[in-house]
Parts: C-alpha cells; structure tokens; sequence
C-alpha cells in the first residue's frame, strides 16, 4: 500500500533540490534528486510519527501509574489527630492548689 505524498512535500522536496542545483544538471538530474529529498523527508515524517506515539504511551502509562498511586493513597485510613494537654497547665493548677492549702492551712486566723 503505497501513500499519498502531500502537495508540501512535493514542493519543498523541489525547492530544495533547485537550491542545491549544479551547473549544467539536467531537469531529470534535478527530478530524480527531489524524489530522493522527498523519500528523506517522507522517513523523517514516518519516524516522527512513531517517536510520538512511543512518548505518549509512556506518558498514558505514567499518568495510569499514578492514577493507580492517587487511588491507592486515597483508600487508606486517615488519621485522626490527638489532642494532648499540657503537662504544663496540669502542673501549674496543682501547684496554685497547693499555694491555697498551705495558706489555708497557716494563714487562717479561725
């Protein structure tokens, strides 16, 4: 199965090989050479085009894997925050008891 060669192709293939023209070429010297550019840029084109699909298969399968990552991630049990109180503020109202016992217990004129 043979493809179409697009119009672009064709034209730059030819404009390339009359850039590159040699005194004294033939017109057919000059077709031949445009057809080899053309078969260049053609494989270039072919090559391309599968160096691009190879890449967006990694990159599916990058963002699948983490897809699959974020999902994993998500499932798992959050968890909870634990609030503890300050052994400060448990130190600090004991001793202000102890302060009013031992002045009750010294000071109180009964």
């Amino acid at each position: 199965m043979k493809h179409k060669v697009s119009k672009e192709v064709v034209t730059e293939a030819m404009q390339v090989a009359k850039a590159t023209q040699r005194p004294g070429q033939t017109k057919e010297q000059t077709k031949l050479i445009a057809q080899g550019i053309q078969k260049g840029i053609e494989e270039y084109k072919k090559r391309h085009k599968e160096r691009s699909r190879e890449l967006d298969k990694q990159k599916r399968k990058l963002q699948q894997a983490q897809k699959t990552d974020s999902l994993n991630t998500t499932t798992e049990p959050v968890t909870e925050a634990i609030y503890v109180q300050s052994r400060l503020s448990w130190g600090l109202l004991l001793l202000s008891w102890a302060g009013f016992a031992v002045y009750a217990a010294f000071y109180n004129p009964l």
